[in-house]
């Protein structure tokens, strides 16, 4: 059985991964505001698979008996500047969830929760996943800088959800 402790944490968690999701559509539509149809895009999908996360979150919670929680979503920023400042804001907020995915390991092995710690090493493997792969583009365009930016654009554009197993 999961303790109320574990419970509420990962309910906070859930509305942390909408929250998530909230923010990368708000950074899809300054992006596309801006001319960057690729960027939107890729944060389109990056915006569905959080919100893919907060349902693993939601189906756990259920599945070991405890009660779904949903909290009021923060309203996001909306002014996010250049694309490389878009994902190094990116890189920081996911630099964040892993910080809170790896509390919740920290919690459920404290609790000595081992079906909750077992649920959450998907979580940490994508992290690691999530951390890299926007890491990359912003090392791209840094590396590209403003001429290179319209052809990373381009490649953003071809990236297409596919949901995790």
């Amino acid at each position: 059985m999961i303790t109320d402790r574990m419970a509420d944490a990962l309910n906070t968690h859930l509305n942390a991964e909408i929250y998530s999701a909230y923010l990368y559509l708000s950074m899809s539509a300054a992006a596309s505001h801006a001319g960057l149809p690729g960027t939107a895009n890729w944060l389109n999908i990056q915006a569905r698979e959080e919100m893919t996360h907060s349902e693993k979150f939601y189906n756990y919670i259920d599945s070991v008996g405890a009660r779904v929680v949903l909290e009021a979503i923060e309203k996001p920023p909306t002014d996010f500047g250049s694309p490389e400042n878009i994902y190094a804001s990116v890189l920081e907020h996911e630099q964040k969830v892993t910080a809170l995915v790896n509390a919740l390991v920290d919690l459920a092995r404290e609790e000595k929760d081992h079906a909750t710690d077992i649920f959450l090493q998907w979580f940490v493997t994508e992290q690691v996943e999530e951390e890299e792969n926007v890491g990359d583009i912003l090392a791209q365009i840094k590396l590209a800088g403003a001429a290179g930016l319209f052809m990373i654009d381009r490649e953003l554009g071809a990236r297409v959800f596919t949901p995790p197993a």
